[in-house]
C-alpha cells in the first residue's frame, strides 16, 4: 500500500470508529508529534532553498485562482446537489482550515456536525487519493523507500539536541506570540533558521517520520468517533463529490504550473492538493519531495483561506440583502 504507515492507521481507525469500537483519539500523542513534524518540515530548508524560490512566483499567482475555483465549485455542489443551507455549504467548501471553518460555521448558525464531517472526509479522501495517485499513476514510491532509512545513530547527539530544542522552544514561542498553528509553525520556523544558518543539516530519523504517520493517520480516523455509518453515509458521499471538484481543480492548476515553470507534476500536484498541512507535509517527506516548496505553499493556502473566508461570507450576506 502506498504510504502504509499513515493510510493503514487511517483506514483501520476510521473503520473501527464507524463500527462504534470503544476508543479515544490520540490527542496527547498528537501534541508531541506535531512539533516534531514542524522540525521535520524546517529541515527541508537549506542555504540552497532560495536559489529555487524564483520558480515559485507563478505558483503563488496560481494559488488564489485555485482557491477561488475549488471553493466556489464546491459551494455550488453542496448547495445544488447536497441541498445544504448557505452557511453550512459555505463553511463546508473551504479547501483548508478544518478547525477554523468548524468554529466560524458553528458561530454563524451552520450545521456544525456536517461542517466537521465535510472537512474530516476531505482530509481522509484527499490523503488516500494523493497517495494512490502517486503510487499507481505517477509510479512514485510513497512507502518511504524513496528516502534512505536514517537511524538515531546516524544523527549526531549535538544535532538531535538542536532539533529537540527547536521542537520545544518553537512550540512555546509560537504560542506566546500568537502564531497561527503554533505547534507546527513555531518549530518549523526555528528548524528552518538553524538549517539555513548551517548549524545542522541533520535529516529527521526515519523512526520519527514513520511514527508521525501512524499518529496522524490515527488522528484522521478518530475524527469519525461517535459517528454512525448509516447516519453519515450521505454526507460522506457528498464529501466524495466535493473532493472530486477540489482535486480536479488541483490537477488542472498543477498541470498549468508545471507547463509554465517546468517544476515537476509530482511537486506541483502535491502542493495544490487540498489536504491538511501535516498530512501533505508527511507525504512530501515520504516521497522525498521539495519540502520547503510544498510546505510553504500549503501554509499560504491555509492562511489565505482562513483570512478570506469570513470576509467573503460577510460580503455574500450583504449581497443577499
Amino acid at each position: 500500500m502506498p504510504l502504509p504507515f499513515m493510510l493503514g492507521a487511517m483506514i483501520a481507525v476510521t473503520i473501527a470508529a464507524l463500527a462504534q469500537t470503544p476508543m479515544t483519539a490520540p490527542a496527547n500523542l498528537r501534541k508531541i508529534v506535531v512539533p516534531i513534524l514542524g522540525v521535520m518540515l524546517g529541515s527541508g530548508f537549506s542555504p540552497e532553498t532560495f536559489d529555487r524560490a524564483g520558480d515559485w512566483g507563478f505558483t503563488l499567482l496560481a494559488l488564489p485562482v485555485f482557491i477561488a475555483v475549488a471553493f466556489g465549485g464546491t459551494f455550488i455542489f453542496y448547495r445544488a446537489i447536497g441541498r445544504y443551507d448557505a452557511v453550512t455549504a459555505f463553511y463546508s467548501s473551504a479547501p483548508g482550515g478544518l478547525t477554523e471553518m468548524f468554529m466560524l460555521g458553528d458561530a454563524a448558525g451552520g450545521d456544525a456536525r456536517r461542517i466537521a464531517m465535510a472537512h474530516s472526509s476531505r482530509i481522509l479522501i484527499v490523503v488516500s487519493f494523493v497517495a494512490l495517485f502517486y503510487g499507481l499513476v505517477l509510479d512514485i514510491s510513497a512507502t518511504g523507500d524513496a528516502r534512505p532509512y536514517v537511524t538515531f545513530a546516524d544523527v549526531p547527539i549535538s544535532d538531535l539536541a538542536i532539533l529537540a530544542a527547536c521542537a520545544v522552544a518553537g512550540a512555546w514561542i509560537g504560542a506566546r506570540i500568537g502564531l497561527p498553528a503554533a505547534p507546527i509553525l513555531g518549530p518549523m520556523a526555528l528548524s528552518a533558521i538553524v538549517h539555513l544558518a548551517g548549524l545542522t543539516d541533520a535529516p529527521p530519523p526515519s523512526f520519527l517520520v514513520n511514527g508521525a504517520q501512524v499518529v496522524m493517520g490515527s488522528v484522521i480516523g478518530a475524527r469519525f468517533l461517535g459517528s454512525h455509518f448509516r447516519a453519515v453515509a450521505r454526507d460522506m458521499a457528498l464529501a466524495f463529490g466535493a473532493c472530486t471538484i477540489m482535486i480536479s481543480a488541483a490537477l488542472v492548476t498543477a498541470y498549468a504550473v508545471t507547463a509554465t515553470t517546468g517544476i515537476g507534476l509530482e511537486q506541483t500536484f502535491l502542493t495544490f492538493s487540498p489536504g491538511g498541512l501535516p498530512e501533505m507535509s508527511l507525504l512530501a517527506l515520504s516521497m522525498n519531495a521539495d519540502i520547503a516548496y510544498v510546505a510553504t505553499i500549503h501554509i499560504l493556502r491555509i492562511a489565505f483561506v482562513i483570512s478570506i473566508a469570513p470576509v467573503i461570507f460577510q460580503l455574500l450576506k450583504v449581497t443577499r440583502r
